[in-house]
């Protein structure tokens, strides 16, 4: 296996934007032979996109046998570590804890409710209406769906006058 440098694709992507440089590299990948892609160059000018590109990882050979390596990229993303995808219920939330949508099956509803209601709520904690929707808010525009959602999944109950709420700390699991 071939080992890449971690900022391999920091030298494709600054060679890519090289007019020139992208261009003969184009030409290269069309099959046009090194002459042709590099017509109209200055002698230096084809030095520096030649090793622009060659440093790249983007071309391989030399003189009349230059050649575009387009598996650089195939390369360069089998040598960089994947991101992890988030998995359970961390999966319908975005990168920055909003919600992105809610989940059909029910099972994974109920856990992402959970995981919302733990994060705006404490046990023993009471808040008014405002105080609660301003939380949600951090989570999610229509805060009054998100709010009726915890009340339905009784995992927050509104207290006996209808005005301040509460997490469910005995909160019965599906």
């Amino acid at each position: 296996m071939t080992t890449v440098p971690n900022d391999q694709w920091r030298r494709i992507v600054a060679a890519l934007a090289n007019d020139r440089a992208r261009e003969v590299f184009a030409r290269l990948t069309v099959g046009e032979t090194a002459d042709a892609a590099l017509e109209g160059l200055s002698p230096s000018r084809r030095r520096h996109v030649i090793e622009t590109l060659r440093g790249a990882g983007l071309v391989t050979g030399d003189g009349d046998d230059l050649r575009a390596d387009g598996g650089v990229f195939a390369r360069v993303l089998a040598a960089t570590p994947a991101t992890p995808r988030p998995t359970g219920p961390d999966r319908f939330l975005s990168p920055d804890g909003r919600l992105r949508g809610y989940p059909a099956q029910a099972r994974e509803r109920r856990a992402l409710l959970e995981l919302v209601a733990g994060r705006i709520l404490h046990p023993g904690e009471v808040l008014d209406e405002r105080a609660i929707n301003e939380r949600l808010a951090t989570v999610v525009d229509d805060v009054a769906v998100l709010r009726r959602y915890l009340v339905d999944h009784e995992l927050v109950e509104r207290t006996r006058s209808g005005a301040e709420y509460v997490l469910v700390t005995d909160a019965p699991t599906t």
